[in-house]
């Protein structure tokens, strides 16, 4: 007896060779999938590729983290920022204010996690508002004033360094904003909207994509947009967006910088090269019409970008542990360390697991490590390197890396 049609995956550096075997008479040859040396696909010698919203988003976000450290900003002036009305004068570009997209809207807005949670979405919204509000009400008015604990104000780093703006438990709220937009805006998007089937697979797309119709008036499927649009939010601002690896770590304050500290670390060296051949591999798995190779690579983007935050959350649990057992304790500096921790911990509840609708820690045990970390009378000011070293024990223990390799 013959066996027909059991499919066969083979994975070489980047290329899949998709077969089956046959009857003497019935060869039908491989379909390959490889792997462009760059994110470049044509149609019809034009450009297949658009991002362009999330390089507007995240050039959006860059101005408010900004304005975040500027005290002469009201609550109004940010608020508008961020959840910005197409045509209103809140940034300092004019593209950007002449556009309708603003960083709120897509801020916990998955399909994936949050289509059926409109309640934890609004809270989510809320705590950034609310980060916003407290930098205005709390951290502004004492841009002057000596921080200590339960008195909001500046701290200045040893040796003369950077001064350090905290609310009263020593936070840093623009950096809490900041890092936490890691992940409820640029990893949410990507791994639970775009690289979700709800979205890759909507409607009509499979049929649209085997057929090659593109979306009306575009050079593009719209399966093929999704998958750049999750592209965007890590690359959106590349100096070069078709090979964006040349400058990891460079071209944005978001998750292109964070990829690139922790290719950085030779523990994770190849993180970036594994993401971006990932991306390249499942879009030209798309154009190839293999959408269980395109499911494999974004399985796999998850798992690494999960990872990122994950290795930035214990590193700055670290440095601020490091830090505080100082001789001397340089408080501006371990309060720097655990406001960007704070951020990357937050971030957590948005990663994906690479199988299931699932992040490696959920909303209830994200909260449960902050309030650990911010959970005495006086936050920062209270917190022991022991429970530092618990928090990042506990992180670490849902990954494959140990407290070692990603605090050092």
């Amino acid at each position: 007896m013959k066996i027909k049609n059991l499919l066969k995956f083979v994975c070489i550096s980047g290329t899949f060779i998709l077969g089956s075997c046959s009857s003497d008479d019935d060869s039908t040859p491989p379909v390959v999938v490889e792997a462009p040396a760059t994110y470049v696909f044509e149609r019809n010698n034009e450009s297949s590729i658009s991002f362009g919203g999330q390089t507007t988003r995240i050039a959006m976000a860059e101005e408010i983290i900004s304005k975040l450290k500027d005290n002469a900003s009201t609550e109004a002036i940010l608020d508008a920022m961020f959840a910005h009305a197409e045509g209103a004068n809140d940034f300092s570009d004019a593209d950007l204010n002449a556009s309708g997209k603003s960083v709120r809207s897509k801020t916990a807005a998955s399909r994936d996690y949050f289509s059926d949670n409109a309640t934890d979405a609004a809270v989510i919204k809320e705590k950034f508002d609310g980060w916003i509000k407290s930098q205005v009400d709390d951290v502004f008015p004492n841009w002057a004033t000596s921080a200590s604990a339960g008195v909001a104000g500046v701290i200045q780093e040893a040796g003369g360094g950077s001064n350090r703006y905290v609310n009263a438990k020593g936070l840093e709220l623009n950096q809490a904003f900041a890092k936490s937009l890691i992940g409820a805006l640029m990893t949410d998007q990507a791994l639970n909207n775009y690289l979700g089937t709800a979205v890759l697979d909507e409607a009509s797309n499979v049929a649209d994509n085997n057929n090659g119709v593109v979306a009306e008036g575009k050079p593009y499927t719209t399966m093929e947009h999704k998958w750049d649009e999750a592209y965007g939010y890590l690359y959106g601002a590349s100096q070069d967006k078709a090979d964006p690896n040349k400058t990891i770590g460079k071209d944005d304050s978001f998750l292109n910088k964070y990829i690139g500290r922790v290719e950085g670390d030779s523990d994770f060296a190849g993180i970036a090269k594994e993401i971006f051949d990932a991306f390249k591999l499942g879009r030209a798995a798309i154009v190839a019409k293999k959408y269980d190779i395109r499911d494999e690579q974004a399985a796999i983007i998850r798992a690494k970008i999960s990872q990122v935050i994950a290795v930035r959350a214990v590193y700055y649990l670290q440095q601020g542990k490091n830090a505080l057992e100082a001789p001397t304790v340089d408080y501006a500096s371990a309060f720097h360390d655990l406001s960007e921790g704070f951020g990357f911990v937050y971030s957590l509840q948005f990663t994906r697991k690479s199988e299931g609708n699932v992040p490696y820690l959920t909303r209830t045990e994200v909260q449960g490590l902050i309030d650990q970390l911010m959970g005495g009378t006086n936050g920062f000011w209270d917190v022991t390197p022991a429970t530092l070293q618990s928090i990042s024990e506990t992180i670490a223990g849902k990954f494959s890396f140990t407290v070692a390799q990603a605090g050092s």
